[in-house]
């Protein structure tokens, strides 16, 4: 789990949720219930993805694996034809799951096929598949699992007290589950096991929150506002992030998610507006982070935590969220703010127009959370962007073309200040939104190579202004 979190670190260091997204791949809920020596396992499952064959090892969207558009006709099937489709992959896939009661390999049976009616296929449709199993009559405890192709998945034994409950990724096993209840799980590998969990909604899995923290970031490079915005965010989202994950309260993703978005509108448009920190932002960021919480608690429970360990998952999913939002900020600052936050242009050229981009991509989700418009047709461009679909290589070098013709047409002409902003600001907007279509793309080799490029051009643009100028005077 720590080398995990280290190579998620490393990615997110090349640059700088919506949980019904069509391409966003989504762990499978695997419902463990035992009666006698009986098993029945009920999985929740985008099944699209394990029949068209996709290796979701590692993936963060489906866009990335081989066999994509093969999963995208799939999604229009009618339930019946997806059944069969199922069905006749039963065969392979059985052998990708382990049912162990001690060290024998328990058979599987396919009970039955639940395919929801279609719909909008640009969201995710969740099956359920139920398989069965006969247990030796030893009560030995089982083991159960996937393989890592299969993507990751949540075990949650239910019907019993102190029931198994574990979020498994690249082929993980679960522990022992002792089949009367009382998971054999330590406190400590429930809390280790649940950082990776909030490490990975932030980092590569939360767009939406990583522009949020971002918009903080871009108001002032000054420690003391970004300590003030960034501790009153902690402190709202830890409140909602426990009192959703006890079920206390419980609001509907419908309301919560546009309302993320309008948040993450609002500290883009103000980066434009003003340059330094109101009384009235932290208070703000505040109620913002009430908002995140309870987008961070819907996780936890669709999870299903349950009783064993709790307060250990709950505590090491927060610490995971806050590894990944400083992972963000530390980024951004020693991608950006180390080499050009002491620049008088800083605010013009990057901060400016990355605040554009935030708001422009922020205000697409409101309105396709609402429902006001269709992330198809004219709106696509939107959809591919944020979801992953977007050619990493084509984009990288569209980017660079643009950022190369940019700084050449710039280097003849040593005084032009204000064409050097308007041309550091067209850079900067076109050189983030790539890195948002690469990073969402999972293309890590193509971000770093993006997140160069910008540096670069930056620093070339910069050559001739006037502040270099008078240094060299």
């Amino acid at each position: 789990m720590l080398l995990r979190v280290t190579l998620a670190w490393l990615v997110s260091s090349a640059t700088l949720f919506t949980s019904a997204a069509a391409h966003e791949v989504q762990p499978g809920v695997m419902d463990v219930e035992i009666a006698g020596d009986t098993l029945d396992l009920y999985v929740e499952w985008i099944l699209e993805a394990p029949i068209a064959g996709l290796d979701l090892e590692g993936v963060a969207d489906t866009n990335e694996a081989e066999g994509a558009d093969e999963y995208d006709r799939l999604r229009a099937l009618e339930p019946d034809a997806l059944s069969r489709a199922f069905t006749e992959a039963w065969p392979d896939l059985r052998e990708k799951i382990t049912l162990r009661a001690g060290d024998v390999n328990l058979p599987l049976e396919l009970a039955g096929v639940d395919v929801p009616e279609v719909g909008d296929v640009e969201l995710a449709r969740t099956s359920t598949v139920h398989m069965t199993a006969a247990l030796p009559p030893d009560g030995t405890p089982l083991t159960i699992g996937w393989s890592a192709d299969l993507g990751p998945l949540i075990v949650r034994q239910r019907n019993v007290d102190g029931g198994y409950s574990g979020y498994l990724v690249s082929g993980a096993l679960t522990d022992p589950i002792p089949r009367a209840g009382g998971t054999t799980q330590s406190a400590g590998a429930a809390f280790a096991d649940y950082i990776g969990v909030g490490f990975d909604h932030i980092v590569p899995k939360g767009l939406d929150h990583i522009l949020f923290v971002l918009g903080l970031f871009f108001l002032s490079l000054h420690l003391r506002p970004l300590l003030w915005q960034v501790t009153a965010f902690t402190l709202a989202h830890t409140v909602t992030l426990a009192l959703g994950a006890l079920d206390i309260i419980r609001i509907s993703p419908d309301i919560v998610e546009p309302l993320i978005a309008a948040s993450i509108v609002y500290v883009a448009v103000e980066n434009l507006i003003v340059r330094k920190l109101h009384p009235w932002r932290p208070a703000i960021v505040f109620g913002f982070g009430l908002l995140h919480g309870l987008g961070f608690a819907s996780v936890l429970q669709d999870f299903g935590l349950g009783a064993d360990n709790f307060v250990a998952k709950l505590i090491g999913f927060n610490v995971g969220v806050e590894i990944g939002q400083l992972a963000v900020i530390a980024t951004a600052f020693l991608t950006l703010a180390v080499l050009f936050g002491s620049h008088y242009w800083w605010h013009r050229r990057i901060a400016a127009p990355v605040s554009v981009a935030i708001a422009a991509i922020a205000a697409f989700w409101v309105l396709e959370r609402t429902g006001v418009i269709d992330p198809s047709g004219a709106w696509t461009p939107f959809s591919l962007l944020t979801e992953g679909g977007l050619p990493p290589f084509w984009t990288t070098l569209a980017a660079a073309g643009v950022a190369a013709v940019l700084t050449a047409v710039l280097m003849p002409i040593p005084g032009a200040d204000t064409f050097r902003d308007v041309a550091g600001f067209v850079t900067s907007l076109v050189a983030f939104v790539a890195i948002v279509a690469t990073f969402t793309s999972g293309a890590w080799i193509m971000t770093a190579i993006l997140a160069a490029i910008w540096v670069l051009a930056l620093r070339v643009q910069s050559l001739g202004d006037i502040e270099t100028r008078h240094q060299s005077a």
